[in-house]
């Protein structure tokens, strides 16, 4: 095994939800270490331009190659919809985003062809969901709905506030009357919604949580270069890494709420020096 293996993967969101990713990685990975960097300071970016996001993605990653990291995964729908294949051509490290995997596997759930999306203002706007589903269904019929304040409801920690429930009723409404059978949680955030989404939607809509099909992939495209960790080389320290560019204490504190064990120290750093 070359040491490269044992370096780190970098994962980075534009806020909390890439947890969910971070979460599944360390479930189906158990032996890789992770360095996370969540955007709080510039949350969310859903409603943000996709020359702004493509700004923000490169300078995470200039951040995270300075750590050594072997891989990176795009824990943000957006990011994953608007930047992700700039960033690919000009970067030799290995990656992935989130959206692929999420769109193959509803292509494959479905029954009926009716498809819904969940997902900010600009992945929806990308249209690009629609295109990867179509590639492996090509009958499909999308429907897209953007959700946005889902991201700052579950970022005040609301997943099961009265308000939160009367929200998603809203926003769900039309994708229930459209007769879909499966619904993408098209943004890392909304996984922490799972069981009020579900509960709205009923037993018979798949939800398809890209996050857990991401870490699959993840560890496929691993094997592939050579790069799987095998556990026996941990280097001193914290096993996994993570940093934010506002707000750490409160990252903090809704990072242990939500990953299989404890943190103990969230780094704050100025990303645009």
């Amino acid at each position: 095994m070359t040491d490269i293996a044992h370096a780190p993967i970098g994962v980075f969101d534009s806020g909390v939800g890439g947890l969910t990713v971070a979460r599944e990685i360390m479930r189906q990975l158990p032996d890789e270490r992770i360095i996370y960097f969540g955007d709080t300071a510039r949350v969310p970016y859903g409603s943000k331009s996709k020359e702004t996001i493509i700004r923000f993605s490169r300078q995470i990653v200039r951040f995270l190659k300075s750590k050594g990291v072997k891989a990176l995964v795009v824990a943000c729908n957006t990011a994953s919809a608007l930047a992700l294949e700039e960033i690919q051509a000009q970067e030799e490290l290995p990656m992935i985003g989130v959206l692929k995997p999420g769109a193959k596997v509803a292509a494959e759930a479905t029954k009926n062809g009716k498809i819904g999306v969940i997902a900010t203002e600009s992945t929806i706007a990308s249209q690009l969901y629609t295109k990867v589903i179509r590639h492996h269904c090509p009958h499909a019929q999308v429907f897209g709905k953007a959700c946005p304040l889902f991201v700052p409801l579950v970022e005040e920690g609301w997943m099961k506030d009265p308000v939160t429930v009367e929200v998603a009723n809203r926003y769900l409404e039309p994708l229930k009357e459209s007769g879909i059978d499966t619904l993408i949680l098209g943004c890392t955030h909304y996984p922490l919604l799972r069981s009020t989404i579900g509960q709205i939607m009923g037993d018979s809509v798949t939800l398809v949580n890209p996050a857990y099909e991401t870490a699959r992939e993840l560890k496929e495209l691993l094997a592939a270069n050579s790069l799987l960790n095998d556990g026996k080389c941990i280097p001193p320290g914290d096993m996994h890494q993570f940093y934010v560019s506002d707000a750490a204490e409160k990252f903090k504190k809704f990072a242990n709420s939500i990953l299989p064990y404890g943190i103990d120290n969230t780094k704050l750093i100025h990303i645009e020096e």
